[in-house]
């Protein structure tokens, strides 16, 4: 897998860094809430949604959502189903958006509107990537670990066609890898 990496944007030693730095901003800003719920957004956001929640000391539940507006090519459809939901209420809690990129904000878009129709307290998104030059609607993070390039990038949840994703850095894919699938 290393192989069809052009190039290392950010180290695991970074990304952990700035893991711990968004964890220390979410504990400061959510101290003595009692009713936090982190929302992961599978499949890309699981590493990284593990990894800050381990961190935050909070009272905080911890819940999953799988939106899609890829299904498994290098370009939003443009669409955006909701593929698994919530198993508990958010109606009156303090709900924190886990992604591992906000890209188009499509996604984010979607899923905001939808926890502030189920009646969420305030909704709140923190992702580790943030690539604003791929951003087609009005849509912002709240907590960004790194800004990147517009390119392919895999990595750290981060993947192409479901691989990559473990992979502890992100990184650049080389064209010719998505190129001969296309």
């Amino acid at each position: 897998m290393n192989n069809d990496i052009e190039r290392i944007i950010y180290s695991k030693q970074q990304i952990d860094q700035r893991v711990q730095e968004l964890a220390d901003e979410l504990n400061h800003d959510y101290a003595g809430k009692k009713n936090v719920v982190v929302v992961a957004v599978l499949t890309g956001a699981i590493m990284f949604a593990t990894d800050l929640y381990k961190k935050l000391d909070l009272y905080a539940h911890i819940d999953f959502v799988d939106v899609s507006s890829y299904q498994g090519g290098t370009s939003s459809t443009g669409s955006v189903k909701l593929l698994h939901d919530l198993k508990n209420d958010i109606a009156g809690k303090d709900v924190i958006i886990c992604e591992d990129i906000v890209d188009t904000g499509r996604t984010l878009k979607f899923l905001t509107d939808l926890l502030k129709d189920r009646g969420a307290n305030s909704i709140k998104i923190c992702s580790i990537f943030d690539k604003p030059a791929g951003r087609a609607v009005d849509v912002s993070a709240d907590y960004v670990g790194f800004d990147v390039p517009n390119e392919f990038l895999v990595g750290y949840g981060l993947d192409y066609q479901g691989l990559y994703r473990n992979l502890p850095y992100i990184g650049v894919l080389k064209p010719e890898v998505y190129k001969r699938n296309s």
